[in-house]
């Protein structure tokens, strides 16, 4: 049954530099990469291709030796031009020369319905769609041998200037029910596509079938897939669910309507720093100096891959990552502040009443560098994890059993229930400036590997 779901707990992060619902004209990037380290949990990465081969969008290009039925595919036709190694031979980037038309593998079309539920997971698995399942708990790249007792869809982003999926997936509307169906058989319960309950639905989203629509309503992290499946169907030990982002979905669908891995995607480019905050059509992987060269206010920026909270820093010829649909640029905050917590402003982003007093005389949005105004110091119990978190947990001792690595706590605090972007807004807020993403990353590696 379909639920309604009110969030009070949680914090609103509204910066300067939203992207105009506009795809602009900046030339196409002509290199792009696969990041081993994008997708968390792969173990033993397997090359399959070598430097000067020729490649196509869906030809393999590595597999993880500890589940080498799931492939990483090109997304790109083209050269790959560099395979970039790190300490101890550690798998970097395979960067791939695209063509200036793409060609794609022919992968095949296959109908849901004459496919049993094995045949349709590798299906998937082999065409290098599947790393855009992911499985909880852990937050890693799904089995498909596993059977999740249900399968969540956000279909909303709260995230600091996140990419509307109105804008980003509009026309794709059989692609992601063909998607939708493809889950359904995949998994032993339902599918839950959950909408923002504040707004219209996205036409992509509107008449969306064999799905159970849930609606969240509230401030962020509203839009996390994990706080919503805490509030739907909260995992406990021994149990598996799975996410998938509606991009991945409509990729899904893709390749069974049209039997090509598609790897297209429209991202937001955004950001205080950007002269010209817009959308642009490019491929997943795609370099970013295409889009800052030429349209930065500064030279002294952070570019990330992602949103502010839970992004990833990348240099200005760096890459998007793999779950990404947004290119954020914001000053770098490398300046010493002198008591600069004491000075009443209201320019600056605060959660905190004793500086928030003044922040909320602030009309609109605000423009935030890099700087954590303070250095990290000694754990202390201040009570606001609990205000911007809306899980029935106990954030601030589940990070000292982590600390301590005390397991059984761990688990019985809610560890199997969080990843890293479910707390990035507890490190946002933290007065202790701690690494509290890192810290959650290290203790489900030790309840994964004990």
């Amino acid at each position: 049954m379909s639920k309604i779901v009110k969030l009070k707990k949680g914090f609103d992060i509204k910066l300067v530099g939203k992207a105009n619902q506009e795809l602009a004209d900046f030339a196409p990037a002509q290199t792009f990469a696969i990041k081993p380290t994008d997708f968390v949990g792969l173990q033993r990465p397997k090359v399959l291709v070598n430097e000067g081969d020729t490649v196509k969008a869906g030809t393999p290009i590595m597999f993880d030796k500890a589940m080498d039925q799931v492939i990483y595919a090109s997304p790109v036709s083209g050269e790959v031009v560099e395979i970039k190694r790190g300490e101890k031979r550690k798998l970097l980037e395979i960067k791939i020369l695209a063509d200036q038309t793409i060609s794609h593998e022919d992968l095949g079309k296959a109908d849901v319905a004459s496919l049993d539920r094995d045949a349709l997971a590798a299906k998937i698995a082999g065409s290098g769609i599947w790393p855009n399942i992911i499985q909880r708990p852990y937050g890693v790249v799904a089995n498909p041998t596993d059977i999740p007792k249900a399968i969540f869809v956000s279909g909303f982003d709260t995230n600091p200037l996140a990419a509307d999926y109105g804008f980003t997936l509009k026309g794709e509307d059989k692609y992601f029910q063909a998607g939708i169906d493809a889950l359904a058989k995949l998994t032993s319960g339902k599918v839950h596509l959950n909408l923002d309950g504040a707004s219209t639905p996205p036409a992509v989203f509107a008449n969306v079938k064999n799905a159970e629509i849930n609606k969240f309503s509230g401030p962020h992290p509203a839009g996390n897939v994990g706080i919503q499946i805490h509030h739907l169907d909260p995992i406990n030990k021994g149990e598996i669910a799975w996410t998938v982002n509606p991009y991945g979905v409509v990729q899904i669908g893709k390749l069974l309507l049209e039997g090509i891995y598609d790897a297209s995607k429209i991202i937001a480019i955004t950001g205080s720093e950007v002269t010209k905050a817009a959308y642009v059509k490019t491929f997943s992987g795609a370099c970013v100096s295409t889009f800052t060269k030429g349209n930065l206010n500064s030279g002294h920026v952070r570019v990330v891959s992602g949103n502010v909270l839970s992004g990833e820093k990348i240099s200005l010829d760096g890459f998007v990552g793999f779950y990404h649909n947004q290119i954020t640029v914001i000053p770098e905050g490398d300046y010493e502040e002198f008591l600069g917590w004491l000075k009443p402003t209201t320019t600056k982003l605060s959660f905190s009443k004793a500086l928030g007093i003044f922040s909320f005389l602030h009309k609109g949005e605000f423009k935030v560098d890099t700087n954590t105004h303070g250095e990290e110091r000694p754990f202390v119990v201040s009570g606001v994890f609990e205000k911007v978190l809306p899980m029935d947990i106990l954030p601030t001792y589940l990070f000292k059993a982590i600390v301590s690595e005390d397991f059984d706590e761990m688990e019985e605090l809610g560890l199997y229930e969080i990843i890293e972007e479910d707390v990035a807004l507890c490190e946002f807020v933290d007065p202790s400036k701690n690494d509290l993403q890192e810290l959650v990353r290290n203790g489900i590696e030790l309840l994964m590997y004990s």
